[in-house]
């Protein structure tokens, strides 16, 4: 799963779980595998080469194990992994700075990253939600063919009322576009 905008494209190695069960899913294979994925996808849309930052889970992400040692057990040897089969995968990084240092917002900033790689479900989608929900799109990865949906849900509590708001929705039509048009390019 991939949640993005113009401006922040985020893939998440853990989904939608407790947090508790998160933290137990989070295995090098599984951080490993997302970052594969994120490239690969990447690769698929006309972006052989992305600059993929991988976030830490624990605050200042670990700060060398004093506040978990996740980044050095699970995360780091992951990304060292990857950069052996020549993925472009630092980290881990900060998860409360990563998203900033991303963001692609021109002229002022390009971003240094082209995907962030987050372990949680929030730790990822909060930062590209904040910069407008109806802006975002949710973009499945793994498939032959790109597949993309608005980055909410269906609101059935407003459905027929007339306040839904179809912004996420042609922003993930314009997006399946691009992605599509970056893949028949490459």
């Amino acid at each position: 799963m991939m949640l993005a905008n113009d401006e922040l494209r985020t893939v998440l190695v853990t989904i939608h779980v407790s947090l508790r069960r998160a933290i137990e899913a989070i295995t090098q294979e599984a951080v490993l595998e997302t970052i594969r994925i994120a490239h690969a996808a990447s690769a698929r849309w006309g972006q052989p080469s992305p600059r993929i930052a991988v976030a830490g889970l624990n605050p200042h992400a670990g700060e060398g194990g004093l506040f978990g040692d996740e980044e050095i057990r699970i995360i780091s040897p992951a990304i060292a992994q990857a950069r052996a089969q020549g993925i472009d995968a630092r980290g881990p990084f900060a998860p409360d700075t990563v998203f900033m240092r991303a963001r692609h917002a021109p002229p002022a900033h390009p971003g240094e990253f082209d995907i962030v790689v987050a372990m949680t479900h929030d730790h990822g989608l909060i930062p590209v939600k904040y910069l407008g929900v109806e802006q975002g799109v949710n973009v499945t990865l793994g498939l032959p063919f790109v597949r993309t949906s608005p980055d909410h849900g269906t609101a059935f509590d407003i459905a027929g009322t007339g306040r839904a708001d179809a912004s996420s929705l042609a922003a993930a039509v314009h997006m399946a576009r691009r992605l599509a048009a970056g893949a028949a390019a490459g």
